[in-house]
C-alpha cells in the first residue's frame, strides 16, 4: 500500500493519467465518428438538393407552388418520391407544355445531372419511391412468360396485350409501350402517372416489374414470333373480327354470288 502510495504522488501521475484519458477519447471519437466517405454523401445530397431548389424554382414553382404544396394549375409534389420526377422529367411531359387532359411525352430540356439534382429536391419534401437502381429494372434474368400473364392480368386493358397502347375516356390514352425504356415502365408502374394506377413495391415487387418489362421487350422484338399469323399490327381483337368480318365474310359472299350466277347461266344455256 504504501509503494502504491507513493507512486501516485509521483510528479509524473498526473501527466500519465492525463495522456490516458486523452487517448481513450481519440480511441471512442474513432469508433464513432462517421465516416468521412458518409460525410461526403451527406455534403453532395445537400448540394444536390440546393441545385435542384434553383431549378425547381426556375421551372416548376409556378404550377406546383413554391413549397411543392401543389396549386390550381399542378397537384401537390409532397410524398411523390424521386421516382416521379425522374419519370415525368425524364420523358419530358414536365414541365408541361400546355394543359389538356393528358400530358404527353415529348423531347426533355433537363440534362440527366438536372433531373438528378429537381428529384433529390422533391424527394426532400416527404417520403416517396425511390429512383430504380439497373439491378433493379433490368429484365436480362427475368421470366417473360410470368411477366405475360401479369400484364395481360393488370395492363392489357388500357394498353393493349402487347402494349401498343389504347383510347380513354374524354381524350385521353394509354400510350403505347414500343421502345420505350425499361427504366421508364418500371417508374411509371411505381409511381402511377396521369390515369395510370400504382404498383408500388407492396403490391407488385420489384422482381415481378422486371418480369412486366421482360414481356414488353419479348414482344417488342423483331424477332418475336407469332404462331397465329399475321398480326394485323397487333391492336387487339376487335380489328382482327372486323377483318375477318369484312374480307373474310365478303369473300366468301362473292363466291356465293359468283357460284350462283355461274348457275343461272349454265341452266338458260
Amino acid at each position: 500500500m504504501k509503494k502504491l502510495s507513493v507512486r501516485r504522488r509521483h510528479p509524473l501521475a498526473a501527466l500519465v493519467v492525463l495522456l490516458f484519458a486523452l487517448a481513450a477519447t481519440g480511441g471512442l471519437y474513432a469508433a464513432l465518428a462517421p465516416a468521412p466517405k458518409a460525410q461526403a454523401d451527406t455534403s453532395q445530397s445537400s448540394l444536390a438538393i440546393e441545385q435542384g431548389k434553383k431549378l425547381y424554382d426556375v421551372g416548376c414553382a409556378s404550377c406546383h407552388g413554391t413549397s411543392g404544396q401543389g396549386s390550381s394549375d399542378g397537384p401537390s409534389l409532397v410524398g411523390v418520391g424521386s421516382a416521379a420526377v425522374d419519370f415525368q422529367v425524364g420523358t419530358g411531359r414536365m414541365p408541361a407544355k400546355q394543359p389538356g387532359p393528358q400530358i404527353e411525352a415529348k423531347k426533355n430540356t433537363y440534362s440527366q445531372s438536372e433531373i438528378d439534382q429537381l428529384a433529390a429536391y422533391v424527394a426532400s419534401l416527404g417520403p416517396g419511391p425511390a429512383t430504380p437502381t439497373k439491378d433493379q429494372y433490368s429484365p436480362a434474368s427475368a421470366d417473360v412468360a410470368k411477366g405475360g400473364e401479369l400484364f395481360r392480368t393488370n395492363c392489357s386493358q388500357c394498353h393493349n396485350f402487347v402494349g401498343k397502347g389504347g383510347a380513354l375516356t374524354h381524350g385521353k390514352f394509354a400510350p403505347s409501350l414500343k421502345s420505350v425504356s425499361s427504366k421508364d415502365i418500371y417508374e411509371a408502374m411505381q409511381t402511377g402517372p396521369q390515369n395510370m394506377p400504382s404498383f408500388p413495391d407492396s403490391t407488385m415487387p420489384s422482381d415481378a416489374k422486371a418480369n412486366i418489362i421482360a414481356y414488353l421487350k419479348a414482344v417488342d422484338s423483331a424477332d418475336s414470333p407469332n404462331p397465329g399469323g399475321f398480326t394485323l399490327g397487333s391492336i387487339g381483337p376487335v380489328s382482327e373480327g372486323l377483318f375477318a368480318w369484312v374480307f373474310g365474310l365478303g369473300t366468301l359472299l362473292g363466291i356465293a354470288v359468283w357460284l350462283a350466277a355461274r348457275t343461272t347461266k349454265a341452266k338458260k344455256s
